[in-house]
């Protein structure tokens, strides 16, 4: 293969084709969002090594495929969970922050490393009221559940899955249901954590008992709460700052590993806010 442009960029290239067919060497299959992650990764990172980021870390999940960390925020991500034991993980979506916690817990559950896991969402309408729903608790809820439910399922098999929730190993439950409980030898997601309140935030955090961890997910700029009302999740971000044994990642549009397209819409809504945000800091016009 011959390599034609400037110097620098000519350096870059040849550093990508070569540490991605290290991967590839090694087992890892590669999609062109990759190559284009990698380049981006080596670019912003050159002492970057793609075969330590995309090496197979989740391989205990099991189930119907590998798992890898698709970029180094990801990475960083999968690191902070296995260091920690609660964890803070924020950003927009398409970024795999509850996936890859999904996958993370599956596989400590796999590994023995913990007994049960219980999967966790405030029950908060995003943006619409749904009104009266028929059935018991459970049904009630289980709309709000579902994001969490499909992960699980494109993680282990549906037999599996089911039968565990049935023996009380895997609980998917709103958040309400977490106070006065003590979760040991528990992997614990927190999915949607921008609609908790501080209260319900506290609440969740000082459940946490003996050789349990705590992933709690969310994305602050979809906030769902009544007008006025503070996100736990910024308030815990803010308040557990310096607290040692707490981890924290951010994730960035440029993080989003869904359909290209998700990351150009993340970043049109982004200036679009803050359009509005320095319209709004102008002063009134007098006449």
């Amino acid at each position: 293969m011959r390599l034609l442009g400037e110097e620098p960029r000519v350096a870059l290239a040849a550093k990508v084709l070569e540490q991605l067919y290290a991967c590839v060497q090694s087992g890892q299959r590669l999609a062109a969002s990759d190559v284009r992650e990698a380049v981006r990764t080596l670019d912003t990172a050159p002492e970057t090594e793609l075969k330590k980021v995309y090496g197979d870390v989740l391989r205990d999940v099991g189930g119907r495929r590998k798992l890898y960390a698709k970029n180094l925020a990801q990475r960083t991500y999968i690191d902070l969970i296995q260091k920690h034991d609660v964890v803070l993980a924020v950003g927009p979506a398409g970024t795999g922050k509850t996936y890859l916690a999904m996958a993370m817990a599956v596989a400590a559950l796999n590994r023995r490393e913990v007994s049960r896991l219980i999967l966790v969402r405030p029950a908060v309408e995003a943006g619409e009221k749904l009104g009266f729903l028929p059935g018991d608790l459970i049904e009630k809820v289980n709309p709000y559940m579902r994001p969490l439910y499909d992960a699980l399922r494109d993680l282990m098999d549906f037999g599996k899955v089911s039968r565990l929730i049935e023996r009380d190993v895997i609980e998917v439950a709103p958040l309400a249901f977490m106070r006065g409980r003590t979760l040991n030898d528990a992997f614990v997601i927190l999915d949607e954590a921008q609609n908790t309140t501080r209260e319900q935030m506290k609440m969740f955090l000082t459940r946490l008992g003996f050789n349990s961890k705590a992933v709690i997910t969310g994305d602050i700029t979809q906030i769902d709460l009544p007008a006025g009302e503070r996100s736990g999740m910024i308030d815990a971000i803010e308040v557990l700052r310096g607290v040692e044994g707490i981890g924290k990642v951010e994730f960035t549009r440029v993080d989003v590993v869904r359909h290209p397209l998700v990351q150009s819409i993340v970043h049109a809504y982004e200036k679009a806010s803050a359009a509005r945000d320095r319209s709004a800091a102008l002063p009134a016009s007098r006449e």
